[in-house]
């Protein structure tokens, strides 16, 4: 599992008094208001920002970090990802489960076999579908739905799942 998550990218600034846009990867963009720091990937290490102020405009999240004043505060801030500690993420209802504790799980038939690893998770809206890579390198597509998705250990690392008929033809 990782320590820590990731809730937007930089994708400008705004304005001239150190504001950036992010783009929310986070399920719920409101959730910006309940923070009060974020991580900065700035390709050298993480940088702490303090939060304080937040705006919404269309789909995207206005920020203002403390001591960062002028656009040339934020300047390289842009096309950089910003993430959470573990500690500061969204609470998770039962059978919920961050993307990234989901890929590169093992997953397993119900008979113990192993079936391939879980590469990506698509979200259609309705459910989310996984994407599992077999061993010999085709793909499956299996709905997050719980006749399908057995158990789910992120301790381990490992998926247990129910082929409905006609997922592996």
């Amino acid at each position: 599992m990782q320590d820590i998550l990731q809730v937007g990218a930089v994708t400008s600034t705004h304005g001239i008094a150190g504001e950036v846009k992010v783009f929310p990867t986070t399920d719920d963009a409101k959730r910006f208001k309940k923070l009060k720091h974020v991580l900065l990937d700035t390709g050298k290490g993480m940088q702490e920002l303090e939060i304080v102020q937040v705006k919404f405009f269309k789909n995207m999240v206005i920020l203002k970090f403390r001591d960062h004043n002028k656009i040339e505060d934020v300047m390289d801030f842009r096309g950089k990802s910003l993430y959470v500690t573990r500690e500061n993420a969204v609470k998770l209802k039962k059978n919920e489960y961050f993307i990234a504790d989901l890929i590169g799980m093992k997953v397993y038939t119900e008979d113990h076999a192993l079936l391939g690893t879980l590469t990506d998770v698509l979200q259609t809206g309705a459910n989310d579908v996984y994407e599992v890579t077999l061993e010999d390198g085709r793909e499956v597509l299996i709905p997050a739905i719980r006749q399908c998705i057995l158990d789910v250990d992120t301790q381990n690392g490992t998926m247990k799942v129910h082929l409905l008929e006609g997922l592996l033809e």
